[in-house]
């Protein structure tokens, strides 16, 4: 999406050279995110999740190159080697190579029935074997695992969930909001195990029939889906010696230009230097990547912008509740709304008791205010804040 997005960017501001788009995935840039929850559940067509119909590119002039990887990239030459051996010279170039997922070692990890989600292929291998399963497995209480939960739930599944956290995202989003969205998992019929990891699996003919825990826990599975976090991708920044950032990603500056000239990066692999938050920052979601991508693009066209984009992503768990964050920033927490009835945001607020983040159930209209709030560093009253007779607008 980042670089399907700068591709974008670069037409629509009047860039007339030629652009090339190299993926090593099958597909053109997707909507990722669609892959838990819409596509997986066939809510959404493979259509409605790509950025742009097939057409697009060649009608952009944009020459999209699938199924091909970059093998090695010459910054002093500006040459870039394909796998098939072609080389490629360019005047600038992107990197938004993404992430891999992290892989797990366990016993019986090469059993049948056991898969991660990334991309269009995971998701069609899961939702073809969800077909025959009755007991699925997540490994993770984050994103993916609760997501997916949700969704196979949603389509009849017995669903439990393997986490080292006592609380479902409670990594991203602490104790006490996490723990709403722990409630709903097990309203709906999820069963959680907190606190325990995976030990190891085991099977019969080939396939995944158990999951076992290192507390002992015996749990039937039919089909797994590991969430254990991904990794970024920098394999080709690193061998081409572009500069690493503290957090492992490529770092940039303010501008997403990468340490030599022309060679900016966006999406998971972007560790930037944000002017917004005066601090390095890499951010790991669909929304952060797609408009990095436009920063990258109108700098590649030399109008020297910041990428001043205050990061958002949202999270369904099917439709029993969504959420939209803006951030990224954790602190104590101050409630607007009400977390029993499902409609609320919390609002992070750092040790000053400025606004660093802001959470949303059902009031995306609070997003407004949190993100004038985390851009001008803003301390509002916590009592008016919590009460919900006061105009956001006015604090």
């Amino acid at each position: 999406m980042a670089a399907g997005n700068c591709a974008r960017w670069l037409r629509e501001e009047g860039a007339d050279g030629s652009i090339l788009l190299v993926g090593r995935e099958p597909e053109a840039p997707y909507n990722r995110p669609s892959l838990s929850k819409g596509y997986m559940t066939g809510k959404e067509s493979k259509e409605d999740v790509l950025f742009r119909p097939a057409e697009w590119w060649g009608d952009q002039n944009i020459e999209l190159m699938t199924r091909t990887s970059v093998t090695a990239l010459d910054v002093n030459e500006r040459v870039a080697k394909l796998q098939s051996g072609e080389e490629v010279r360019f005047g600038q170039a992107l990197l938004a190579t993404g992430a891999n997922v992290r892989r797990l070692r366990a016993g019986g990890g090469e059993l049948e029935g056991i898969h991660y989600l990334r991309t269009f292929g995971n998701c069609e291998a899961i939702r073809r074997e969800a077909e025959q399963a009755e007991n699925v497995v997540l490994i993770g209480g984050s994103f993916i695992g609760t997501e997916l939960a949700a969704s196979l739930t949603s389509l009849g599944k017995r669903c439990a969930i393997v986490m080292q956290e006592e609380i479902t995202l409670e990594r991203p989003f602490g104790q006490e909001v996490g723990r709403f969205f722990h409630g709903v998992l097990i309203d709906k019929g999820v069963a959680i195990h907190s606190n325990d990891e995976l030990e190891r699996f085991e099977g019969d003919d080939e396939r995944v029939r158990k999951v076992i825990t290192k507390a002992g826990v015996e749990l039937d599975a039919d089909l797994v889906v590991i969430g254990a976090g991904v990794v970024p991708d920098v394999m080709l920044a690193k061998a081409a010696g572009i500069e690493l950032g503290d957090s492992g990603g490529v770092k940039l500056s303010s501008r997403l230009e990468a340490s030599c000239p022309d060679v900016y990066a966006a999406g998971d692999i972007a560790e930037y230097d944000s002017v917004v938050h005066g601090r390095s920052l890499r951010v790991e979601h669909w929304d952060v990547a797609f408009n990095q991508g436009k920063t990258a693009a109108l700098n590649m066209l030399g109008r020297n912008v910041n990428h001043e984009e205050i990061p958002y992503f949202f999270s369904d768990l099917a439709d029993w509740a969504s959420m939209e964050y803006v951030g990224p920033g954790q602190g104590r927490v101050v409630v607007r709304g009400s977390m029993d009835d499902g409609n609320f945001t919390a609002f992070y607020l750092g040790d000053d008791g400025v606004v660093t983040a802001a959470l949303t159930v059902g009031r995306s209209d609070d997003l407004e205010a949190a993100r004038r709030w985390i851009r001008e560093k803003n301390a509002p009253d916590e009592a008016a804040l919590a009460d919900e007779s006061t105009d956001l607008a006015s604090l």
